[in-house]
């Protein structure tokens, strides 16, 4: 192990850790970490490279298991390449290590919760996180980095009604259905990769 003068990544801050939870994550968690990372990498110098961390895991994983056909077809449709993707399985380790866990659905939030209950603040369902920090009154915000668009968006959770908290699960279903599914995602993960690219573009600029 480098001693930490020659280390060259001494003192450089922590990346941002996103996690992505679903139910067997071959199909709406993988999904959606290859989206969310390919649009912040869209917003952030050299892709936000070192900056931010997007990862998934499945409270049931099919572990070791691609992705879904479907799924990869509507990524690859969207710009992405799931050739290198396995799944696996969700831990409290893992949910310890995150900043920021999105779910796809109610349930698996409270899941996740039963795992790591200290992850109470940071944890949401992503179409919730995507509707708060996507708003407007939100986006006029000025807010110090990525810890504290987290902590914001926690503090406002109760102000924010959806028709539907929850990404329907696609496994099996049609190939229009995992359209869908997609076109939801994606619409998700652009909204977030604007809020975190923006959080992560005042950390960099602070002294």
């Amino acid at each position: 192990m480098p001693s930490p003068s020659s280390d060259p990544t001494a003192g450089a801050p922590e990346a941002f850790e996103i996690l992505l939870v679903c139910l067997g994550n071959v199909c709406r968690s993988p999904l959606a970490e290859h989206v969310l990372r390919m649009r912040i990498g869209e917003l952030l110098p050299d892709g936000g490279d070192g900056a931010v961390h997007v990862s998934s895991a499945g409270v049931r994983a099919l572990a070791g298991q691609p992705m879904d056909g479907n799924a990869t077809a509507e990524l690859r449709r969207l710009g992405g390449d799931a050739s290198a993707f396995r799944a696996r399985q969700l831990t409290s380790a893992i949910v310890e290590r995150a900043d920021l866990v999105l779910t796809a659905t109610r349930a698996l939030r409270s899941r996740v919760l039963e795992e790591a209950p200290r992850a109470l603040k940071r944890t949401f369902t992503m179409r919730e996180f995507a509707t708060i920090v996507g708003s407007a009154t939100f986006g006029e915000q000025h807010l110090d980095g990525t810890e504290e668009v987290v902590a914001t968006a926690a503090s406002w959770r109760g102000s924010v009604t959806l028709d539907d908290y929850d990404i329907a699960d696609p496994i099996g279903r049609s190939a229009e259905f995992h359209r869908a599914v997609a076109e939801v995602v994606d619409a998700d993960c652009s909204a977030i990769a604007r809020a975190v690219a923006q959080a992560v573009r005042s950390e960099v600029s602070q002294p």
